[in-house]
């Protein structure tokens, strides 16, 4: 297996390639150019390569001064999951989240995306809330890393 590549979204291939793998993902919530700029100024984004292919990307949410919380999200592509690709961009974001200070880790998945849900369990996260953001038709699911919990696989492959 060639080796994961994660680098952060520097430039516009790498902004386009964060931007296709994001809107396939969470297509009811597609994002411009503009819009994942924005989002790099205030986290840290991630794509992710197979050699040259793009696998997949990831977001880390700092903490704020309101919520002492970080989120880790990490997406990848259809054809590239159970290869064990997620678990480890998963754990490269985890890893940088843990040095930001967060009381808590938590995620955010789409109500339609089993295969997310199904990870997001499985890496020890329990849901706290669904909700639908303005003119959505599918809920987002907020999970949070059980306390103490060390966010490592059950024995599954994504």
């Amino acid at each position: 297996m060639k080796d994961l590549r994660i680098e952060p979204v520097s430039g516009d291939t790498a902004l386009r390639d964060w931007q296709r793998v994001h809107n396939l993902i969470i297509p009811t919530d597609p994002l411009s150019l503009d819009d994942i700029r924005e989002r790099a100024g205030r986290n840290r984004l991630e794509v992710a390569y197979l050699g040259e292919v793009l696998v997949g990307c990831s977001t880390v949410r700092p903490p704020t001064a309101e919520a002492d919380v970080a989120t880790v999200i990490a997406r990848v592509l259809p054809e590239h999951r159970r290869q064990g690709l997620g678990a480890r961009l998963y754990s490269h974001c985890l890893a940088y989240a843990r040095t930001l200070g967060a009381a808590a880790i938590e995620t955010v998945v789409l109500e339609s995306n089993p295969d997310g849900l199904r990870f997001a369990g499985a890496h020890g996260f329990r849901e706290v809330e669904r909700y639908l953001l303005p003119g959505d038709t599918v809920r987002f699911v907020d999970l949070r890393l059980d306390p103490g919990g060390a966010g490592t696989p059950s024995g599954t492959r994504e």
